[in-house]
């Protein structure tokens, strides 16, 4: 039997059955109410243009069909209005990209749905022109609001698809660098993400998680072309894209360029972060927890989290969450607790217990982050080191530091030292517990954040403790410190000309200070003015401790401080004015003119 066509081929729209010779042809020119199923046997034939196809379609829905509909008259007014604007954008899609059809495989699957979906209009529009509703009144109504969605669906894919670009891309990108066709394959999977069926955008995350995490330079590039945006927007979908969604946010949060832009997204994101942390799986609140430490780091997202529940979220992690989501939970804390005014609400959940807990008991990563976070909240507060050591936390941050983690973890232990040696009570126990030991262990480490800790460190221990000051000295403090005040960085040379500054109240240690050579001179070109960003009252300090030794005033002078100490003595920096006057005294400063 030869196949049955239409009065014009080239609008006709063929589907072929799975049923052997048998064939169905539709013809949307059709007077009647259903499409009837002709048998027979035919030769291959090239399939019609969709987008001429669609464009006939969509004509003669507005002109015959939805005019002579009898039901849902409201309905197809709606219809109406949406198939109007498919009309345009197809219409300029023609004119504007007439080889997109067939060139561009995103384009092509996109008329080719919008094709079905315009068959399926224009049999729903024949059931409403029945005044008896042939297939019930409420299965019409359920079937004429779903092509009204997926109208609306069709109508913002080609107002994504035409503003993406991609139509205008062509084969000289496959031929272009390797970083051009990254920015094309990021466009492309973007563009995805937004258009389509759920089905189609969730194998576009899955492409996309897969970019993402090929390099870190994939993640800049994706985040310039516009990816952050439209991954929030779906943090809206079902629960497995929801996941992967998530998943993609926290990767793009580990790399620098990514941070800004999550920021800029507000508190729409962070809702969403939170929501995941009461609601997740444990895969998801461990990337939600990833995404908020990028998050946590400004006064006004920490403050947000904080209002909204998220420290007792955070917390309730801690203590059963996975051992990766707990270390990730512990981050964030760690981040919250360095902003003032929100730590009354760790109180309230009593959090010193639970990070604590944590701090003993967690992995690598989770006990560093609890030390941490302990840290931040002691930094400023006297009764909650008291609240901490009464808990355990000398014991919890003695086993900690013996545990051999890696040095720059121990940063975050040195760090809480500090803060604890800050009480003048809990500073002799430290000592007593052998924390003087521990801090010179790392005060000759290749770290230079754990070295300027330590340092500082040591300057907490030495001003609340003569017996710290005197022992300090006994184990080798002085000469590591005299070597760190010619560090690279100002904030190692402060950090040393503190530490040195209490360490010289003891004569021994001065005595060990004189005899290197490099001290005097080194904390003398501390003083130049012009060395900005360093708090010259330290080694202001130090010197005084060794003015009254005549060779170490005539190196002081011979190193120019002389000079320097006039200059901050104008400006009022504590101390000078008093050592100005004892360099004064020394017969090689009888040339200058006494202040």
């Amino acid at each position: 039997m030869k196949p049955q066509t239409c009065e014009d081929a080239s609008v006709c729209t063929l589907q072929i059955l799975d049923s052997g010779n048998t064939i169905i042809v539709l013809n949307p020119l059709s007077p009647e109410s259903e499409w009837k199923a002709k048998r027979g046997k035919m030769k291959e034939s090239a399939e019609p243009e969709p987008i001429s196809v669609s464009l006939h379609l969509l004509s003669n829905l507005l002109d015959s069909e939805i005019p002579t509909v009898q039901n849902f008259k409201g309905k197809w007014s709606l219809a109406r209005v949406k198939l109007s604007h498919l009309q345009t954008h197809l219409t300029d899609f023609s004119a504007e990209f007439p080889n997109a059809s067939t060139s561009n495989p995103l384009s092509l699957h996109l008329l080719h749905s919008i094709t079905q979906t315009l068959n399926d209009a224009v049999s729903i529009a024949q059931h409403c022109q029945s005044p008896h509703l042939p297939h019930g009144k409420l299965k019409t109504q359920s079937d004429l609001d779903s092509l009204l969605a997926t109208l609306h669906r069709h109508v913002t894919d080609c107002d994504i698809l035409f503003r993406s670009g991609l139509l205008l891309e062509n084969a000289a990108v496959s031929t272009s660098s390797k970083r051009e066709a990254l920015r094309s394959a990021s466009r492309s999977l973007i563009t995805r993400l937004q258009i389509g069926s759920p089905e189609s955008k969730s194998s576009a995350m899955d492409s996309l998680l897969g970019l993402l995490h090929e390099d870190d330079k994939n993640v800049t590039i994706a985040v310039a072309q516009g990816v952050v945006p439209v991954l929030v927007r779906l943090l809206d979908s079902s629960t497995d894209m929801k996941e992967k969604t998530v998943a993609a946010i926290s990767r793009v949060s580990t790399v620098e360029s990514g941070k800004n832009v999550l920021i800029a997204e507000g508190l729409f994101l962070l809702n969403h972060l939170l929501r995941i942390l009461d609601s997740g799986s444990g895969f998801a609140i461990e990337k939600a927890c990833i995404a908020l430490q990028a998050l946590s780091f400004t006064k006004e997202n920490a403050r947000a989290i904080g209002s909204r529940g998220g420290i007792s979220s955070l917390l309730e992690i801690c203590q059963a969450g996975t051992p990766g989501s707990q270390a990730s939970a512990a981050a964030v804390l760690r981040n919250l607790a360095a902003f003032a005014e929100i730590r009354d609400n760790f109180v309230e959940e009593n959090a010193v217990v639970v990070l604590l807990g944590l701090a003993s008991s967690g992995t690598a990563l989770a006990r560093e982050n609890a030390i941490g976070c302990l840290a931040n909240l002691i930094s400023e507060e006297e009764s909650l080191r008291v609240s901490v050591v009464k808990e355990g936390g000398v014991e919890c941050l003695r086993n900690f530091w013996d545990s051999g983690p890696p040095v720059p973890s121990l940063e975050a232990a040195v760090v809480m030292l500090k803060h604890l040696a800050s009480s003048g009570p809990i500073c002799e126990v430290l000592v007593g517990e052998g924390f003087v030991e521990r801090v010179l262990g790392v005060l000759n480490c290749e770290v230079l954040a754990v070295r300027i800790a330590a340092a500082r460190g040591v300057y907490a221990l030495g001003l609340n403790s003569g017996k710290a000051r005197k022992e300090m000295g006994e184990c080798g403090c002085v000469v590591p410190l005299i070597k760190m005040l010619d560090g690279k960085g100002v904030e190692e040379k402060e950090a040393s000309a503190m530490a040195l500054s209490v360490l010289l109240m003891h004569a021994g240690n001065r005595r060990v200070f004189r005899k290197d050579e490099r001290g005097i001179v080194s904390a003398v070109h501390l003083l130049n003015p012009s060395l900005q960003g360093l708090d010259k009252k330290y080694p202001v300090s130090l010197l005084a401790a060794l003015v009254h030794s005549k060779s170490c005033r005539k190196q002081m002078v011979a190193a120019g401080a002389c000079v320097h100490t006039q200059k901050l003595a104008e400006m009022d920096v504590p101390g000078s004015k008093k050592l100005l006057e004892s360099l004064g005294r020394g017969k090689i400063w009888g040339v200058f003119a006494r202040p």
